[in-house]
C-alpha cells in the first residue's frame, strides 16, 4: 500500500501532469475536419491560422459515392469538431457520423438552409437537392453555420475563432453580384444549362436559368438511352450550342448526347468543364470555394454567349481552365 505522503506527491505530479497537458491543449488550434473541400475552404475563409482543418474530399471526389476509409475515421474520431454538409450529400457516411457523434459533435451545416429555400428531388419529393452550394446566397447561410459551430464548440476562454466573418461574407456577397451581372447577359433563350447531372438547380434558379442534368440529383444511378435521347431532343430543338462537363462525373454520357445531336445534323460543343461536387487543384484560385464559382458562372456566360471577362472576378481565373 502507498504511504500517505507518496500518495499526495503522486496525486499533485498528476495533477500538475494534468495542468500541463490542460495548457499544452489550450495552445492548440481547434482541429476540425470537414467532409468536402468547400466546407474546409469556409473554415479557413472565417477563421485562418485559428483553426487547423483538414477536408476529407478533394479534387474530383464524388461526394454521392465515397464512402469513408479507415484513415477518414480514425481522422474523425481525433478531431475536436467535424463539420459535414448534410441533406443527404453524404450519403455513405450515415453509420460513420452516428458513431463519431458518440463522442464528438457532428454538425450539419446545410441544414441550416430552411425548408422553404431547398429544392427537391423530382423523382424522390421528399429527398433535398443538397448542392446548396451553387448559389452563393444560400452558401452564406452554410457558411454563417459554420461560424456558428466554430465559435459554440470552441474551446472557452479564447478569442474568437471566426475574426473574418464580416469579410468573408462580404466576399461572397460580390460574387452572388458579379455572378447575376454576367449570366444575366446571357440570352433568354440560351439560358439553358446541360450538364452531366443534376447539380445545378440552384444556381439555376438564382440566376433566372433553366437546367438539365443528364442524370439525375445524384451520380449513384446510370443514365438510361432515354435520358440522353431526352437530352439530345432539348439541344436539338432548342439549338444550344454547348453541353458542360463536370470535374468528378464521367464525360461518358455528354459524349453519347453530343454525338446523337451530330446525327441529327446539329453540332454542339463542350463549354468547359465545371465544379459540380468538388473545387479545383488546392493551392489554385479554382481550388477556392470563390474560384470554383467564377471559374463555372464565367464559363458558363462566356460559353452560352453572354458577356464575361476572360479571366473572371477578379482577374485570378486559370485562363487555360
Amino acid at each position: 500500500m502507498m504511504p500517505p505522503v507518496s500518495r499526495r506527491v503522486f496525486a499533485g505530479a498528476a495533477a500538475g501532469l494534468a495542468l500541463g497537458l490542460g495548457r499544452a491543449a489550450a495552445a492548440q488550434p481547434l482541429s476540425v475536419v470537414t467532409t468536402t473541400a468547400m466546407l474546409g475552404d469556409a473554415v479557413r475563409m472565417l477563421a485562418g491560422d485559428a483553426v487547423k482543418v483538414e477536408s476529407l474530399m478533394g479534387e474530383g471526389v464524388d461526394p454521392h459515392l465515397y464512402r469513408p476509409t479507415r484513415a477518414d475515421i480514425v481522422k474523425l474520431t481525433a478531431a475536436d469538431l467535424v463539420i459535414a454538409h448534410g441533406l443527404n450529400l453524404e450519403a455513405q457516411f450515415r453509420e460513420t457520423f452516428a458513431q463519431i457523434g458518440r463522442q464528438r459533435p457532428v454538425v450539419f451545416a446545410a441544414d441550416a438552409v430552411p425548408r422553404e429555400r431547398r429544392l427537391n428531388d423530382q423523382e424522390v419529393p421528399d429527398k433535398p437537392d443538397p448542392h446548396v452550394w451553387m448559389d452563393p446566397g444560400l452558401w452564406i447561410v452554410v457558411v454563417r453555420a459554420v461560424a456558428h459551430a466554430l465559435e459554440t464548440h470552441g474551446r472557452p476562454n479564447r478569442d474568437p475563432v471566426t475574426p473574418r466573418l464580416a469579410s468573408t461574407l462580404a466576399e461572397l456577397q460580390a460574387l452572388g453580384t458579379y455572378a447575376s451581372g454576367i449570366l444575366s447577359s446571357v440570352p433568354a433563350e440560351r439560358r439553358l444549362l446541360v450538364t452531366a447531372h443534376d447539380a445545378f438547380g440552384y444556381l439555376a434558379r438564382a440566376f433566372d436559368f433553366e437546367v438539365h442534368g443528364i442524370q439525375g440529383l445524384s451520380t449513384e444511378s446510370e443514365a438510361g438511352l432515354k435520358s440522353i435521347e431526352a437530352t439530345v431532343e432539348l439541344m436539338v430543338k432548342r439549338r444550344i450550342p454547348a453541353i458542360f462537363v463536370e470535374s468528378s462525373v464521367s464525360d461518358r454520357n455528354v459524349r453519347a448526347a453530343i454525338e446523337g445531336a451530330a446525327r441529327r445534323g446539329h453540332t454542339v460543343a463542350i463549354g468547359a468543364e465545371l465544379f459540380s461536387d468538388a473545387m479545383g487543384k488546392p493551392g489554385t484560385y479554382e481550388g477556392t470555394y470563390l474560384g470554383m464559382i467564377d471559374h463555372n458562372v464565367t464559363a458558363i456566360a462566356r460559353a452560352l454567349g453572354g458577356t464575361a471577362p476572360e479571366r473572371g472576378m477578379s482577374g485570378r481565373l486559370n485562363v487555360a481552365g
